[in-house]
């Protein structure tokens, strides 16, 4: 019997090796994607990167962080009541603009190296042409976290725990802080002619290419120059001993050269335009100019959403003014406030302030339409804001905040409770049976209706059904525009004493928006009237707040004082006039400035804000690293 058994062993073992052939040991796994595999195939090194453009952080957008849109003093919160924190910033948190994804550049870095490694099937285009794009997306990054937090570690390999129990070989000191900034000039220089993704000579404006990596060298080469200068110019510049933080003040002109020669090289190359195809209407074009992806030959690289992919964001499902909203249980979260819209000048260059009451102060100005007290401004400001008397989607947008009734010796202001209510009935018995308040508001205390007085155009789509939840919108999020690249080239020449050539490229975007051709001059050209446009050009494009720093002003503009007005958020209410018998008077409309109601406290930009604080996990996995200053 034993030796039946042993046989039978024998025969089992000698099957099962004849089964284990080479070939049978050696087959392709079916669940796992190998190293080859990935890096030899286009589509999915492409699909990989797509998944790293869409990590490239913003402070604000259209998907997720768009909120932040209410932080500063272009625009305020009124949106639900539970936000109402974004009114009350007493102070911005010194972690506020933290960032330190070395996640990203792990990953990046780690592409790098496969591509080499494994790429045996692409052609040295098609490498060059991923690596060169993963370089810009790292480039990118980098100049996140300089832009945050000064100097940062530069990290260009990948770094592997050798299970030691020693972690200092992963532990790197700051940079200086012009050194990630030389960093990203360099790397855009050596990259950008490996870029290809134009097809018959339109560039993509979802990949990198040449222009893409120019122009994020001018924005950064700009914020290089800008530290260079103006940190130097305050009172107690903002330095590290070791150069994390701090940039001398003797290579700013070599910053805001390059900042000029790469702006200038996508000027010059005819590759882009700014946007004048609805010449009949320059305010609908300015909105179009951002937000039409058909034939618009400015946008250079964005952040694009596709309905037909499914990928979609709510942005206006919650800023779609109340009074249009389709099925939306959110609106008007974002409303821009009076600072931005007086910001905006009239076309004969005059002061943008919005004329409310005579000279004298003795009376109000009376207007026969809403909108004729924003008659003759600057065209962006239609393009941005949706204020008083103005439509969207063909709709009127009904912004009314109560009526001014005469009592024979002062006006009596009456506003409802109800939106879209009317001034009579049995609540107002010596109504005249006209609207009261506006179904768009303004109100000073009902939740997701304006309370400054306007509504927010830009980004907002104008399709069928956008904002409802079933359909929601695609419009893009623009990372860079040439309008902007107009600018950092009128700024870079500027502090480079070529005024004529800055104040063309100011003049060409002011034309775009009405005014006259040539209207600003060299002799009339001020570095307070470039920042002004930057503001007006640029408004909810995640600028306002890195302008202000780079210029070192952030913290005289949001000064935490009550009495400046430049960190209180202003709202523009208008009325009904009620005066029988005084035809100048009745029926006109008086609007009325006052402090945004549910504004409550001045922002606060402190000292400790210009350079983010580094989070105490990240010191302590890595004692090499200084803090920042003030933390």
């Amino acid at each position: 019997m034993k030796t039946i058994y042993n046989i039978l062993i024998i025969s089992s073992l000698l099957t099962l090796m004849a089964g284990c052939r080479k070939d049978w040991l050696e087959r392709t796994p079916q669940t796992i994607i190998l190293e080859e595999q990935v890096w030899n195939d286009p589509k999915m090194i492409l699909g990989l990167l797509a998944n790293y453009y869409d990590r490239l952080p913003t402070d604000m957008g259209v998907d997720g962080n768009w909120r932040n849109m209410a932080d500063y003093d272009d625009a305020m919160w009124s949106g639900y009541t539970g936000e109402d924190g974004r009114n009350n910033i007493i102070s911005y948190a010194y972690s506020r603009w933290f960032f330190w994804d070395y996640g990203l550049i792990r990953d990046i870095n780690l592409a790098l190296e496969s591509i080499d490694k494994y790429s045996t099937k692409l052609t040295d285009v098609q490498k060059k042409q991923f690596a060169a794009e993963l370089r810009f997306v790292r480039a990118n990054v980098y100049f996140e976290l300089v832009k945050r937090m000064g100097g940062v570690p530069l990290i260009t390999k990948q770094l592997i725990y050798d299970f030691s129990g020693d972690p200092t070989p992963l532990q790197f000191p700051r940079a200086k802080e012009a050194e990630v900034y030389d960093f990203i000039a360099s790397e855009m220089d050596a990259i950008k002619e490996d870029l290809q993704n134009i097809a018959n000579g339109t560039p993509s404006n979802t990949r990198a290419n040449k222009y893409t990596a120019l122009a994020l060298k001018s924005r950064a080469m700009l914020y290089a120059g800008s530290i260079a200068k103006y940190n130097n110019l305050m009172a107690s510049p903002i330095t590290l001993p070791g150069g994390e933080v701090g940039i001398p003040a003797e290579k700013a002109n070599e910053y805001f050269t390059k900042a000029l020669e790469a702006s200038k090289e996508i000027i010059t190359s005819g590759a882009f335009a700014l946007y004048k195809v609805n010449t009949g209407n320059l305010g609908e074009n300015f909105y179009e100019a951002v937000v039409k992806k058909i034939g618009n030959k400015e946008a250079i690289f964005v952040r694009d959403f596709l309905s037909a992919k499914n990928k979609r964001h709510g942005f206006s499902y919650d800023n779609i003014p109340l009074g249009i909203r389709e099925d939306n249980l959110s609106s008007s979260c974002i409303t821009p406030s009076l600072n931005l819209v007086e910001s905006y000048e009239y076309l004969d260059g005059s002061n943008g302030a919005l004329k409310t009451r005579l000279p004298d102060n003795s009376d109000f100005i009376y207007y026969d339409n809403l909108q004729d007290i924003f008659a003759n401004k600057d065209a962006r400001l239609y393009g941005t804001v949706i204020y008083p008397g103005s439509t969207f989607k063909g709709l009127p947008v009904q912004i009314q905040a109560g009526v001014m009734k005469w009592n024979g010796a002062a006006y009596q202001t009456i506003e409802g409770s109800q939106l879209g209510a009317i001034y009579g009935g049995t609540a107002y018995p010596d109504g005249d049976g006209k609207l009261l308040v506006g179904s768009s508001g303004p109100h000073r205390s009902i939740q997701e209706v304006t309370n400054s007085g306007f509504y927010m155009r830009k980004f907002l789509d104008a399709g069928a059904g956008t904002s409802t939840r079933g359909i929601l919108s695609d419009i893009w999020w623009v990372r860079f525009r040439l309008a902007e690249i107009y600018l950092n080239a009128a700024e870079a020449a500027f502090e480079l004493n070529q005024k004529a050539d800055a104040a063309t490229w100011i003049s060409a975007l002011r034309e775009r928006a009405g005014f006259g051709a040539n209207s600003v001059t060299d002799a009339t050209l001020t570095m307070d009237r470039i920042r002004n446009e930057r503001r007006v050009e640029l408004a909810f494009e995640d600028h306002r707040v890195w302008d202000l720093k780079r210029w070192r002003i952030a913290d005289q503009v949001w000064n935490g004082q009550t009495g400046n007005p430049d960190n209180v958020v202003y709202a523009l209410y208008p009325y009904r006039i009620i005066r029988p018998g005084d035809a100048a008077r009745d029926g006109k409309y008086v609007f009325v400035k006052m402090v945004a109601p549910r504004f409550k406290a001045p922002r606060f930009f402190q000292m400790g804000n210009y350079y983010s604080a580094i989070d105490q996990g990240v010191l302590n996995n890595n004692p090499k690293l200084v803090r920042n200053p003030f933390h």
